[in-house]
């Protein structure tokens, strides 16, 4: 049998670079994690009804879809490290290093979005809801528009008879990206406020009834952010 043909060049070029990704993606999060966990440990932070809201409901085993911006994601992985909650995180190659770090820090994960691949990820998310988990939701996830609540999270809780708690963060000293988030990173030693919306358990009776209650969301999520920032 006569041996395989070598690759293209372009091929080869290809695999060398896919595998210095590889390397790179490996190095982020081996540095990241303990810089994301070190930056942490210098914050200080204070919750807003955090003890009559998540604490009760998971007293109660009663599942949480969690609702935050895509650009408050860092300083509530932090402070919900090691909790087992499931996160949605696109399949976007940025979407990987999130998930990496996400997983490092205890979190589960649903790769896709609520509106690429949606089926898959409402699927993967009514699972862990059913499964007892409390899930995490960017609702202007993963291309914005930013602050703009698209549904997913609400039909997920419809389906997974889940209440929805809205999530509000303010900091005194961040730095804020240029991204299309303004993703924030709070400065060491610096006030983090993290404010918690009541549950809402949805009255809906399908997932389209739930879709059309964005505008409701959409409110909530700004009074809670107006909480967080007071």
């Amino acid at each position: 049998m006569s041996p395989a043909p070598p690759a293209a060049p372009d091929v080869r070029d290809s695999l060398r670079a896919e595998r210095r990704r590889a390397r790179r993606m490996r190095w982020i999060v081996r540095l990241g994690v303990p810089l994301v966990r070190l930056l942490g440990w210098t914050w200080r932070i204070r919750v807003i009804n955090g003890e009559t809201t998540v604490d009760r409901m998971r007293r109660e085993r009663r599942p949480i879809v969690f609702a935050l911006w895509h650009g408050d994601m860092l300083p509530l992985l932090y402070q919900h490290r090691g909790e087992g909650v499931a996160v949605l995180i696109s399949e976007h190659r940025d979407g990987e290093l999130i998930a990496r770090v996400a997983e490092s820090l205890g979190f589960r994960t649903v790769r896709g979005s609520t509106t690429r691949g949606a089926s898959r990820a409402l699927v993967g998310l009514t699972r862990e809801l059913r499964d007892g988990h409390d899930i995490a939701v960017t609702p202007d996830g993963p291309r914005g528009p930013a602050r703009s609540f698209a549904p997913g999270a609400l039909i997920a809780a419809q389906r997974g008879r889940a209440a929805v708690i809205a999530v509000g963060l303010a900091a005194n000293r961040a730095w804020r990206l240029s991204s299309w988030d303004r993703f924030v990173i709070p400065k060491p030693f610096s006030r983090v406020r993290i404010a918690y919306s009541d549950p809402v358990l949805l009255d809906a009776a399908n997932p389209r009834a739930a879709a059309q209650e964005t505008s409701r969301f959409q409110q909530l999520m700004l009074e809670v952010e107006r909480n967080a920032d007071a």
